[in-house]
């Protein structure tokens, strides 16, 4: 741990062999089932698909055996609505990475705190940002006192995290040798350009990444709530607010939130992304903007949803996309803008739709 004391915040496991489960038959093919819901036309997934039983055979006989070895992955590039590298790992890996979801993500979630909201069951963004909502209308009093609002984002977050410590916080729940080793196994599965004496990052594009970037903020998250004692904190991935009725305090916890992530868990905050803003005057998160009364699209995300609607339906138009697809999209537009005051994109939607 390079002498970094993160403090006792979890159970130790009682030595259930999870590997086992993981590994048999009955788990992978739930794993595949899981995985498969919505790529049934992705070329990788179908090709898979037509030796399916030799496919998850001969990974769990890699896996039983221990000489399974994480296959590379396929990178790329995506706007949403920064640009992020995606690193996209081969379809039996993928199946593995949900077998092993399935059977740990319960062990792990029950240790993390009630408001942190990214990658776990009824949570989400929507969520999120309700929750900010009520802890600034709570805090004002109905909006009749100032509130204060820190927000803050962490400097190339999974880029950042680093293997040592991921696993040692790992290795303090997870009792099973075997099940721990094919989790370093996925941990150090993507070649980074940091030294081998200290390897750091995770696959965004991994499903085990999402619950790995929980468990690394976990102490973060406990270091807030136990020793800062910030009541009104919520974290999603590595975006996270305090509030508060006084701006000062807020001021004064930016250098003791700088210190805990460098000093115990190697991280930087974003020196553009730490922000105090009146609740009054709208805050900035999520995707959306809320104020006291309402909510809107922030502007950037607007623009965004226009523009994929307009590429939607140019593959309808070409005929690369079945009607389904489109109405799909459309609907699932339509339910972000449900959460806010959108009359005006979703007309311009509807409009796209029609010509």
């Amino acid at each position: 741990m390079n002498n970094r004391d993160i403090g006792e915040f979890s159970i130790r496991s009682s030595g259930h062999n999870l590997f086992d489960e993981i590994i048999s038959l009955k788990n992978l093919f739930s794993a595949w089932d899981a995985f498969k819901r919505g790529k049934e036309n992705k070329v990788d997934v179908q090709e898979f698909a037509l030796s399916l039983e030799n496919n998850i055979y001969r990974l769990h006989s890699e896996l039983k055996n221990d000489s399974y070895r994480h296959s590379n992955y396929t990178s790329f590039y995506i706007n949403d609505p920064k640009l992020r590298a995606i690193n996209k790992a081969q379809v039996r890996d993928r199946v593995l990475h949900h077998a092993i979801m399935q059977k740990i993500e319960p062990n792990f979630d029950k240790r993390f705190i009630f408001d942190s909201y990214s990658s776990r069951k009824d949570k989400g963004t929507h969520r999120a940002v309700n929750r900010l909502h009520q802890f600034c209308w709570k805090l004002s009093k109905n909006n009749t006192k100032t509130v204060w609002v820190l927000k803050c984002d962490i400097r190339k977050f999974f880029d950042s995290v680093d293997h040592e410590i991921l696993l040692f916080l790992i290795a303090k729940v997870i009792g099973d040798k075997r099940l721990f080793n094919l989790i370093r196994e996925i941990i150090s599965s993507l070649n980074t350009d940091s030294s081998e004496d200290e390897k750091r990052g995770i696959p965004l594009g991994n499903l085990t990444s999402q619950l790995f970037s929980n468990i690394y903020m976990n102490p973060f998250d406990q270091y807030v709530k136990r020793d800062l004692k910030e009541n009104y904190y919520l974290r999603y991935a590595d975006d996270f607010v305090i509030v508060s009725c006084d701006r000062t305090h807020l001021e004064g916890l930016v250098p003791k939130i700088e210190g805990y992530l460098a000093d115990k868990l190697v991280l930087q905050l974003h020196d553009r992304k730490v922000t105090i803003t009146k609740f009054s005057q709208g805050i900035d998160y999520l995707g959306y903007v809320i104020f006291p009364y309402h909510k809107v699209l922030r502007t950037k995300t607007k623009r965004r949803v226009v523009r994929k609607v307009k590429e939607k339906k140019a593959q309808f138009d070409q005929q690369r996309i079945s009607e389904k697809k489109l109405e799909q999209s459309i609907q699932s537009y339509f339910g972000i803008l449900s959460h806010c005051r959108g009359k005006g994109v979703r007309d311009e939607i509807e409009e796209i739709v029609k010509e």
